[in-house]
């Protein structure tokens, strides 16, 4: 592990690095789009991701970019319902739905409790829907939205690593404790649970990065989820930006998210899925990249090992 800065890494120190928000629309989500998934059963199923456009996450966790398509205030009622009208009418239809609203689903600064009813009623054609919440977040208005809901419910939750001094200093307010709470919870309420756990985040080397996330693979099913989403820290949020400088962050190679990618599959204990979101930037080689993406994408699908890529690099 490196060296820790000499400075705080706390919420006014991260806001601090931050650039411009981008222009958003309220009655608008600012992305929505169809892909396919690996679902618990085993079935590979089309499913539509709605970048949910709401008001900036409470928590100033130090990985996140997440807040550069928020608002500063909760949009007005009636407008989460209407960005999920806009993005389900112009995308084929699909038997699944995740919403992500850059926060948690259950923070009422975020998603007006007045919307449940009028999102329950536009969900009701799917099968599952899977909304991210913060652990703390997690209770009565999960309960609440569930009575309202027919398709099954699904939480994700960022566990990020179990890192005993990586996690604390992430700035994410959280303990493997808190997740562990919350994760129990929600299978006493039949409610399905989803880690994400960060490959490499700061003040780790490449190895440990490795090391970590299988370890946090670890807990995350040991603690009761059905699936862990593995996602390479990216920087580009500032505060990443600004330690990358100093040295102590370094974004990971891609043959790294393919060997954590090898040992949860290995598992066989659930769903093991790479987040391949604007992938290329984590490889090096021109000549591999394409093929390493390709094999991600089919070990997400079928949840088998694949053979490794041969390149020279």
């Amino acid at each position: 592990m490196n060296d820790l800065p000499g400075h705080p890494v706390d919420s006014h120190w991260i806001r601090a690095q931050r650039g411009e928000k981008m222009p958003v629309d309220p009655f608008v989500p600012y992305g929505y789009f169809n892909e396919q998934e690996c679902t618990v059963t085993g079935s590979v199923e089309e499913v539509t991701t709605i970048l949910l456009t709401n008001r900036e996450c409470p928590y100033n966790c130090l990985m996140c970019d997440l807040w550069k398509h928020t608002t500063d205030k909760t949009v007005p009622p009636g407008a989460i319902p209407a960005q999920i009208e806009y993005a389900l009418s112009r995308l084929p239809f699909a038997s699944r739905v995740k919403l992500y609203n850059s926060g948690s689903f259950f923070d009422r600064r975020a998603i007006p409790l007045a919307d449940y009813e009028q999102i329950a009623s536009l969900l009701s054609p799917y099968k599952s829907v899977l909304v991210e919440s913060h652990s703390a977040l997690i209770g009565n208005e999960t309960l609440n939205f569930k009575r309202l809901l027919k398709p099954a419910l699904e939480v994700g939750i960022g566990l990020e690593t179990i890192h005993p001094e990586v996690l604390p200093r992430l700035n994410k307010q959280m303990t493997t404790a808190d997740f562990g709470h919350a994760v129990e919870w929600l299978r006493s309420q039949g409610i399905l649970s989803r880690a994400y756990i960060l490959l490499r985040p700061p003040f780790l080397t490449e190895e440990e990065g490795i090391e970590w996330a299988c370890k946090s693979i670890d807990f995350a099913f040991g603690a009761g989820v059905s699936s862990c989403v593995v996602i390479p820290v990216r920087p580009g949020n500032g505060a990443l930006d600004k330690l990358t400088e100093e040295g102590y962050f370094a974004k990971p190679a891609i043959r790294s998210l393919e060997r954590v990618m090898e040992y949860g599959l290995g598992l066989h204990a659930g769903v093991v899925l790479a987040d391949l979101w604007d992938l290329e930037q984590f490889a090096d080689c021109v000549h591999c990249k394409g093929l390493r993406r390709e094999r991600l994408n089919k070990m997400n699908l079928t949840q088998a090992i694949t053979p490794p890529v041969d390149c020279s690099c």
